[in-house]
């Protein structure tokens, strides 16, 4: 919107040009969605306290958790409608890639809307049965899937490339179809799997968002992308607008959602969040590269895996519990120790992610 407006307004002053540069439109897309979480969080907090809209903890989980029992959550709405407003404020609205990401991340917040209203519905920690979750997840994954198939505009949008090795490409033809769904559908689930500690999902979702937005802007510009070896995508580079949107609007949440947390994200953002990281690798075709950054969602995905399947066959469990953080939380690591160390682990495996850059 800002950009159609300042399109035209620099006909009447050449100082206007400036907002046409996506750099400044993320810096500013990252601080308007702060700005919103910041303005909306203590209203929407008050909100969801008054219509007694609480947290259902589950009975086999962490002793500790169950004096959580009653904080407010769905706060994930939070930060839906700040990364909404701020990606349509500066975010080219003419770009294709800006509207599916956009429309995905809505979709799977809605999946979750429903699934956080019946565990509040019928006060418990089940809320929509995971077949029909994963119905509907599978329905807005494919769909993306096949739009992303059916309006690409060359060859390299649907080419498998590889971190670290410059010349491996990969044609997939319908295979794409199926790599898109899986992603989006794996890193939804990875996210809400991770979301189960204060602030432990949310600060490692604005570190992958804030590298991806280095990914998408490279990854849009022909100059840059030619000299890094890195597949250029034309008009991908927008979707940096939306990672900082995330980014802003996650560290606005994290104010309030900070151990002790004053607001749960609940599944509407959870879903939603994981589902716009899978979508934006996709986009600029670092599917694999956020395999690596989001390495904490892979172990809390692959810890649950694991728990799940040693039990079915042999009757016994790898960890203490799944997810990996409430393994480590009864081995008595206080709550604290394991979001921050958790943390630090992303932010390493971040730095690897955007090494991928200059390392072919």
């Amino acid at each position: 919107m800002m950009l159609w407006l300042t399109g035209y307004l620099v006909k009447l002053h050449s100082g206007f040009h400036v907002f046409q540069y996506i750099t400044l439109r993320v810096i500013l897309g990252a601080l308007t969605a702060l700005f919103i979480s910041f303005l909306l969080g203590p209203k929407l907090i008050r909100s969801l306290s008054t219509r007694q809209i609480g947290q259902s903890v589950r009975d086999d989980g962490p002793q500790s958790h169950l004096e959580k029992s009653g904080t407010p959550t769905m706060g994930g709405l939070l930060i839906l409608v700040s990364v909404a407003i701020s990606t349509l404020l500066w975010a080219d609205l003419g770009n294709r890639f800006v509207w599916i990401v956009l429309v995905v991340t809505l979709l799977f917040g809605a999946i979750g809307w429903v699934d956080d209203y019946l565990k509040v519905k019928h006060g418990s920690s089940r809320g929509l049965p995971a077949r029909h979750k994963y119905l509907w997840q599978s329905v807005v994954g494919l769909g993306a899937a096949l739009v992303l198939w059916y309006t690409a505009e060359s060859t390299v949008e649907t080419t498998l490339f590889l971190p670290f090795l410059k010349n491996v490409a990969i044609p997939l033809g319908w295979g794409y179809v199926v790599l898109t769904y899986l992603v989006i559908v794996g890193s939804s689930n990875a996210v809400n799997l991770t979301d189960g500690l204060d602030g432990l999902a949310i600060m490692p979702t604005v570190m992958v968002a804030s590298a991806l937005v280095v990914f998408a802007y490279v990854a849009g510009h022909f100059y840059f992308a030619n000299y890094l070896g890195i597949p250029y995508v034309a008009g991908v580079g927008e979707v940096a607008v939306f990672c900082a949107a995330i980014a802003g609007a996650g560290l606005g949440f994290l104010w309030f959602n900070t151990y002790p947390a004053m607001v749960f994200m609940g599944d509407i953002g959870a879903l939603a969040l994981g589902a716009a990281l899978g979508t934006v690798a996709v986009v600029v075709r670092q599917e694999f590269t956020l395999l690596i950054m989001g390495g904490v969602f892979v172990m809390e995905t692959v810890s649950v895996i694991l728990q799940v399947a040693s039990y079915k066959l042999t009757g016994r469990r790898i960890f203490h519990m799944a997810p990996l953080h409430h393994h480590f939380e009864l081995k008595g690591w206080p709550e604290p120790r394991v979001i921050v160390r958790f943390w630090i682990i992303t932010v390493v495996l971040v730095l690897i992610g955007l090494s991928s850059l200059k390392i072919r």
